[in-house]
């Protein structure tokens, strides 16, 4: 086997790799995007702190870009919005997003945050009060609103209702067609030796949170979960379930009803992936005007070779088209793949490309539904990580990602724009 154990530092965002990924020079993604795509100069903002985890992006209808992420130095850990001062313009001046004695989880990945007009929406993890040597991973997960574009956030609402001094994170956070906020996280108040993915909305623009759901347990422990909703207002809810044996399978659940209930997890990918420790990788999903929804992952399956799929349902997810691999290098080790979907059904996958002395941000695209895509191109220009994307109503994405220097870290920004495309549903979604 040429892959060796790999373990993430979870939360910081980094990769250890225990065994080389083989000895010959790694082939890496090719560096140019296919014709007919738009790729807008890069924004890059510098951050002189000890750790950047993040960042989350949007973009808004009229094509401005928000980003946020957390900073860690001496000590002091901050939550952060930016916006972009017009449409394709520089990023402004960061607000805070916590009060001075709010102390985010000391293992915090990026926030999760939803835009819609002058209302911006984040979830994260609080350092539980009672949490001590015992309890070190304890949180209370928190949702922050600001009303005025982002320049001033109020006070966060606690977003689990129990008390338990436990971890309740890796959340998700997704607005409705509706206007309704959904959340989804991973919470032990049951005691068990695995966690449950639970869920909670917010019906009146973020001001409280409704009692919390348990959608199902088994929860793979430090897998990110991920909402999405569909045009009819199908509410879906994805994350990695642990089968028997240490089996580990990307499953989404829907509801009906708006997140009073769930449906049992369907499994997307059938992989069959044996491994006894959380692999601290996510799913991602969304859904085009037409109701089907993709879903993305990361697995090594049967062979144990890391790998990036994609696969769709038109039947709102009760069952699953056969999976299309993504990744095509050769001897490197992709990771963290993210997607967004436009009302068209045009997708944007990205997702790093490790290597033993490098590691690169890569974009596929597919413009038909996820029928074909290109061949993976390089985005960045250092080593970098952590990348994300996202779509407004017009198809124009954003994507972000980080890259290391010296003395601190750059974030990066860069909107594309794919080409116009008639594409015509093929049978319609199912009930």
């Amino acid at each position: 086997m040429t892959y060796g154990t790999r373990l993430r530092s979870i939360g910081w965002g980094s990769i250890a790799v225990t065994a080389m990924l083989g000895a010959a020079e790694a082939t890496l993604a090719a560096a140019d995007p296919p014709a007919g795509m738009q790729l807008a100069p890069k924004q890059v903002t510098e951050h002189k702190v000890k750790v950047v985890a993040g960042p989350s992006v949007q973009i808004d209808e009229r094509g401005v870009v928000s980003l946020a992420w957390m900073e860690d130095d001496k000590d002091v850990r901050t939550l952060m919005y930016a916006r972009g001062n017009e449409p394709g313009g520089t990023v402004g001046s960061p607000v805070r997003i916590n009060r001075p004695d709010e102390t985010p989880y000391w293992r915090q990945e990026a926030p999760a945050m939803v835009v819609s007009g002058d209302e911006v929406f984040v979830t994260w993890g609080l350092m539980h009060p009672k949490a001590g040597p015992q309890q070190p991973l304890a949180t209370e997960l928190r949702l922050s609103r600001s009303t005025d574009g982002g320049r001033t956030f109020e006070p966060s609402v606690l977003v689990n209702d129990d008390s338990g001094v436990i971890q309740h994170t890796f959340d998700s956070l997704h607005r409705g067609p509706d206007g309704r906020l959904y959340m989804a996280w991973i919470d032990g108040r049951d005691g068990k030796k695995e966690p449950g993915t639970y869920a909670a909305r917010s019906l009146d623009r973020g001001a409280t949170v409704t009692k919390n759901l348990k959608v199902d347990e088994g929860t793979c422990v430090c897998c990110r979960t991920a909402l999405a909703t569909g045009p009819d207002g199908t509410l879906y809810v994805a994350w990695r379930k642990i089968f028997e044996g240490n089996v580990r399978e990307t499953v989404v659940a829907r509801s009906l009803d708006g997140g009073e209930t769930f449906e049992a997890p369907v499994i997307v990918g059938h992989d069959q992936w044996v491994f006894p420790a959380c692999p601290h990788r996510p799913a991602s999903m969304g859904v085009d005007r037409e109701g089907r929804l993709y879903v993305v992952w990361y697995t090594e399956g049967t062979d144990e070779i890391p790998s990036v799929y994609l696969a769709y349902s038109d039947d709102r997810g009760k069952t699953f088209s056969e999976k299309r691999k993504l990744n095509t290098a050769r001897n490197t080790f992709p990771d963290h793949p993210q997607l967004a979907v436009d009302p068209a059904g045009r997708v944007v996958v990205i997702w790093e490309e490790q290597a033993p002395v490098k590691r690169d941000v890569v974009v596929s695209v597919s413009t038909d539904r996820g029928q074909s895509f290109t061949a993976p191109f390089k985005v960045n220009e250092r080593k970098s990580q952590t990348p994300v994307v996202a779509v407004n109503g017009r198809g124009e994405f954003a994507m972000a990602w980080i890259e290391h220097g010296m003395p601190g870290h750059k974030m990066v920004v860069q909107t594309l724009r794919l080409p116009e495309v008639k594409v015509a549903s093929e049978e319609g979604v199912k009930p």
